[in-house]
């Protein structure tokens, strides 16, 4: 076998193996968007309405959460309502005065569990923006993947 036969060969091997690559990462991507937004319209997260919104995301009132960039935004609605309900004291503040000597003071119990719950669902929802932009990024990197696959096949069948 001559060298531009194997060369040739190996091209060929390698755009199969690119190709093959780029249509999973593009079906595991798509279908991760589908999953995270499948779980996030099964949770039936609602925007409030316009005058309960900061300005910046009035125009996602009373839509549904369904995105990842919706999560986002749903998680700065839900800080901005911690804020206010903390004084803007962050919930690792809160359980340092109820372990400090705030022990038994049922406001500050109550204030840390809330203080919790909106750090958590801000996590949550954040995770779910995170995992919407990873299977954008992998369904990118399978299209750039599927490109370079059919020019490496194309160099390899017409042998330059």
């Amino acid at each position: 076998m001559m060298l531009d036969d194997l060369v040739a060969v190996l091209t060929a091997g390698a755009a199969v193996v690119f190709l093959a690559a780029g249509a999973t990462m593009i079906v595991r991507g798509v279908l991760g968007r589908r999953a995270v937004g499948a779980e996030l319209a099964a949770q039936r997260i609602r925007f409030p309405a316009a005058d309960a919104l900061p300005a910046d995301l009035a125009r996602h009132a009373g839509s549904p959460v369904r995105t990842g960039g919706q999560a986002r935004a749903y998680s700065a609605v839900i800080a901005a309502n911690l804020a206010k309900a903390t004084d803007g004291r962050t919930y690792s503040e809160i359980a340092a005065d109820c372990t400090g000597g705030g022990h038994g003071d049922e406001r500050l119990t109550r204030l840390r569990e809330t203080a919790f719950t909106g750090q958590s669902l801000r996590g949550a929802l954040l995770g779910a923006y995170q995992a919407w932009q990873v299977s954008l990024l992998v369904v990118g990197l399978g299209a750039l993947f599927a490109v370079l696959g059919a020019v490496l096949l194309l160099v390899s069948l017409r042998g330059w």
